[in-house]
């Protein structure tokens, strides 16, 4: 059988393009057995530069994907794509024409502003710093500072969660739940609403564990992976998460760490327990 040759895709930015090509690239994950090739023109400002962007993808039968802010040069490639018959998809554009008549407000139209460094910029940093020093039970008198507070059995996940979290700007602690060890007695005085407790299936975190033992090259024999000590374990930590009803559960199992997180977002931005601001994530 002969394989089909890939189809190009040119994403057309005045800026980085990486918010585009996230967009387009999540699209296509959607299509099964296509091969695309995507290509991406950042930093088109003038307009000779797409012109020859939109002849060469009208050579090539390329897609088109723009997220272009500057109005002229938006307005351009509409231009240029109608008479190249080129298909073109603009992923901002519209986007920004709608919060403008919503908001009552002119855009200030100025590409790059998502990676300037702000204020923004350093809350993320400030974030990444704070949940790297209260990592898995440090720390825990900072456990009343964190904006989420993650509680689970080894393997849930917490330390990548915690991270992933914290490069959107939220601070971030984990507490580590051990058979027969009482958590920080911190955990019980903080604002519930901020916990959330990781569950898991015990086979799918009997899996987990197995392939740990072996990525460190320890016995699989061990208390840590076997099946009997794995169920007490969860009982217990069940138990302690009954006994505090108000934190929200969140099931971990066979869940990409993008999905978790986005479970636990919209669980937090339901409860109200931070006002933020849209757009500084």
């Amino acid at each position: 059988m002969v394989e089909r040759p890939a189809r190009p895709l040119f994403i057309v930015s005045d800026g980085t393009g990486d918010t585009a090509d996230r967009v387009t690239r999540a699209a296509l994950r959607q299509f099964e057995g296509f091969r695309v090739a995507v290509h991406v023109f950042s930093n088109v400002t003038d307009t000779e530069h797409l012109d020859r962007i939109l002849k060469q993808a009208a050579l090539t039968g390329a897609c088109v994907v723009t997220s272009l802010v500057a109005p002229d040069q938006r307005a351009r490639a509409n231009e240029l794509s109608r008479a190249y018959r080129v298909v073109q998809i603009d992923v901002i554009g519209g986007v920004i024409n709608a919060l403008s008549g919503w908001l009552g407000e002119e855009p200030v139209n100025q590409p790059g502003l998502m990676h300037r460094t702000d204020a923004d910029y350093f809350r993320r940093i400030e974030a990444v710093e704070f949940t790297v020093k209260v990592d898995d039970g440090k720390e825990p008198r900072m456990l009343e500072k964190a904006d989420i507070v993650l509680v689970g059995v080894s393997r849930t996940s917490k330390t990548p969660l915690s991270v992933f979290l914290a490069y959107k700007g939220y601070k971030v602690a984990n507490v580590p739940i051990v058979l027969n060890r009482d958590p920080p007695v911190q955990l019980f005085s903080i604002d519930p609403r901020k916990v959330f407790a990781l569950t898991i299936d015990p086979e799918a975190l009997q899996n987990i564990r197995k392939q740990r033992l072996q990525t460190m090259r320890m016995q699989s024999d061990t208390n840590y992976g076997q099946m009997e000590y794995i169920l007490a374990e969860l009982e217990y930590a069940e138990d302690l998460f009954k006994r505090n009803r108000q934190w929200s559960h969140v099931n971990v199992t066979n869940k990409a760490l993008e999905e978790t997180a986005a479970s636990i977002l919209s669980l937090y931005t339901e409860r109200g327990v931070i006002d933020r601001e849209v757009g500084q994530l």
